[in-house]
């Protein structure tokens, strides 16, 4: 009788977990992206005149001028991006081209990467305790974290960067989100065949940097860690941008980009290929910070003392996103907007969250 009793109640148990779990698997997932360090000035207006011709910064001009130079800016950034401005403006929102009014800014006052990612992912500036880019544990809470300590989406989060501070600015140790950052390998008794063949390429292919690995790696392992688990809510950031930004090669930043906006439009194709995915997903993307313009070199930096390092950009398309296309006319939108929009696409329970910032309102003007 007594063991009736107890296998009765495994049953039931199994069957709310596994009712709880299939309407959270019904609910809409998020994909969260970010290039690093990319101006709004080439997103929306394409290559620079005065950078794309530039021997200083260019190596090959007349090659770089073919693939990107176009006589006007809407032709300039569709080359450029063009998953972006050929499909994406016709089914989503860009936010933070400034020529046409529509503003996106930093609160925090660093400028610079660290800050600039723990206010997309916690919404909140943290001048105080973020003030530089060292490897310490974020003492905030990313919404990474929140939406993760909800039991049914736990296990459901993942994150995935080009940059080897990830770990830490989502606080890895504290959270339990797996994050694969840096040179991180793809781990676990069940790889994939992929996964396998990435995690000893990227050993054998060096990155020129010592902190940041290519983007290829981080962009597969992150999709194939989609195929295999399908998490809720994913954090995809993309480094390429600045680290070529940085090192005064306008070239490889412009094909850096162009690169990465294929690399979301195949993610973006897998989603809707996807049953998981399909017609439920909502795209964000952003950046951390922006760059200089004036004086010319500055281009290649951000920080507090670099006049527009403050100025960033916000793109959305998928679920819940009204067709807006490019913005015009004067709106004013804060990166600490993004965490409590990535809350509210993912319908996830409100009375988890304490953000005071509001989420920017996707399915209307």
């Amino acid at each position: 009788m007594k063991k009736n009793l107890v296998t009765l109640m495994m049953v039931l148990v199994a069957g709310i977990f596994s009712k709880t779990m299939a309407q959270t698997d019904n609910k809409p997932n998020v994909v969260l992206i970010t290039l690093d360090g990319l101006r709004w000035q080439e997103l929306f207006s394409g290559a620079d005149p005065l950078l794309v011709a530039n021997k200083k910064y260019v190596g090959d001009t007349t090659e770089l001028k073919s693939l990107f130079w176009r006589e006007s800016a809407e032709e300039r950034r569709a080359s450029l991006m063009p998953f972006l401005w050929n499909e994406v403006v016709k089914i989503g929102q860009l936010h933070g081209n400034r020529n046409q009014g529509s503003k996106v800014d930093l609160t925090n006052s660093m400028w610079f990467s660290y800050p600039g990612y723990n206010e997309i992912l916690t919404g909140t500036a943290d001048d105080v305790n973020i003030t530089s880019n060292n490897k310490f544990n974020n003492p905030n809470k990313t919404v990474l974290e929140l939406v993760n300590n909800i039991p049914e989406y736990k296990g459901k989060v993942a994150a995935f960067g080009s940059w080897d501070v990830f770990p830490y600015i989502i606080n890895k140790e504290r959270s339990g989100i797996p994050v694969n950052a840096g040179f991180d390998l793809a781990q676990g008794d069940d790889l994939t065949d992929r996964e396998q063949f990435l995690n000893k390429l990227q050993q054998q292919l060096p990155s020129p940097w010592g902190s940041v690995r290519l983007d290829a790696f981080t962009h597969h392992f992150a999709l194939e860690h989609m195929k295999k688990k399908h998490p809720k809510l994913m954090f995809i950031s993309y480094g390429e941008t600045d680290d070529f930004a940085h090192d005064g090669e306008y070239d490889a930043y412009l094909k850096a980009a162009h690169n990465t906006d294929g690399l979301i439009k195949e993610l973006w194709e897998y989603t809707q290929a996807d049953p998981f995915y399909k017609d439920n997903t909502t795209f964000i993307i952003t950046t951390d910070h922006g760059r200089g313009t004036e004086p010319l070199d500055t281009w290649k930096g951000h920080g507090s003392s670099i006049k527009g390092a403050g100025e960033v950009w916000m793109v959305a398309f998928g679920k819940g996103v009204k067709a807006l296309g490019e913005l015009t006319g004067n709106e004013q939108m804060f990166t600490t907007q993004i965490a409590p929009t990535v809350i509210k696409a993912l319908e996830a329970p409100k009375k988890a969250f304490d953000l005071k910032a509001k989420p920017i309102r996707l399915n209307s003007k």
